[in-house]
């Protein structure tokens, strides 16, 4: 199966989304199953894991709801308290769902740089692997240092660094960010998600001259073996729309093997996230 390992729904509301700026006026609207299943047909996607992007309980369960409805919804990453106590109780409800593949918290918009290696926070990741839960690391590059000692506390967790963890593309700077890619990529616990990066460039103006250097030297770090597609729709539509996005990925691709091209369209998704 071909597979996006990384797009959103939701209901638009501008209390629950207030993240959504005046420049963003293509994400004020519903995005809902059915529009991304027009999406993927189009673009020889045979199925998607749906990702948070409001953190509540609430979207956790309707993205597992949507999951239960549309057989291409192949698996969720969900948001949880994960510094609360309630944690558990939680894990504990929902880890036999079987639409339940991860958890993401939003450590991008965290105002300490370091908040991941909070204690409180890594306790609850602590409470994952038992219940066979993916965590999905969303971070600014500027992260990407803590993040890398963060890992290195949880060796059995399964890992998965969201958009090549959001480097500078706009100001075309590469360092830090390229050393701290390889050595992120030692760990073999982590995978990485080729998405989310024409929306770090100039969304009006960018080209795949500015974004080829980041995309070859993340797929040189973590190998085919451990990069998977991603759309990143409805939020890509800032910069790119969705067909435009995955052909310029196998572009990116299109000098590996068909069985690594098989690997980074569908098969590292199935393997990190258990399909």
């Amino acid at each position: 199966m071909k597979i996006d390992s990384h797009h959103h729904f939701w209901k638009y509301d501008p209390v629950t989304y207030s993240w959504m700026n005046e420049k963003m006026g293509v994400l004020k609207k519903d995005y809902q199953p059915e529009d991304l299943k027009a999406e993927i047909n189009s673009s020889n996607i045979d199925g998607v894991i749906s990702v948070q992007a409001d953190q509540s309980m609430r979207e956790t369960d309707d993205l597992l709801k949507h999951a239960n409805e549309h057989s291409f919804i192949q698996g969720v990453v969900g948001w949880f308290p994960l510094a609360e106590p309630e944690l558990e109780g939680l894990l504990e409800r929902y880890a036999s769902n079987p639409w339940l593949k991860g958890v993401r918290h939003v450590v991008q918009d965290e105002p300490d740089d370091r908040f991941i290696l909070g204690d409180a926070f890594n306790a609850g990741i602590r409470r994952l692997k038992p219940h066979n839960l993916v965590y999905d690391i969303l971070i600014y590059e500027r992260q990407l240092g803590a993040s890398i000692e963060f890992v290195d506390r949880h060796p059995g967790q399964v890992f998965v660094l969201d958009h090549v963890a959001k480097p500078r593309i706009g100001d075309q700077v590469i360092e830090p960010w390229k050393t701290q890619m390889f050595d992120m990529a030692k760990r073999e616990n982590v995978y990485c998600k080729l998405s989310g990066m024409a929306t770090e460039a100039d969304w009006q103006s960018w080209t795949k001259e500015d974004l080829w250097p980041y995309m070859e030297i993340a797929l040189e770090a973590f190998g085919p073996a451990r990069m998977m597609l991603g759309s990143d729709w409805p939020v890509a539509r800032l910069a790119v729309e969705y067909g435009d996005w995955m052909n310029l990925c196998r572009e990116s691709i299109s000098s590996l093997s068909e069985t690594e091209r098989a690997l980074v369209e569908g098969g590292v998704a199935a393997q990190a996230y258990d399909l």
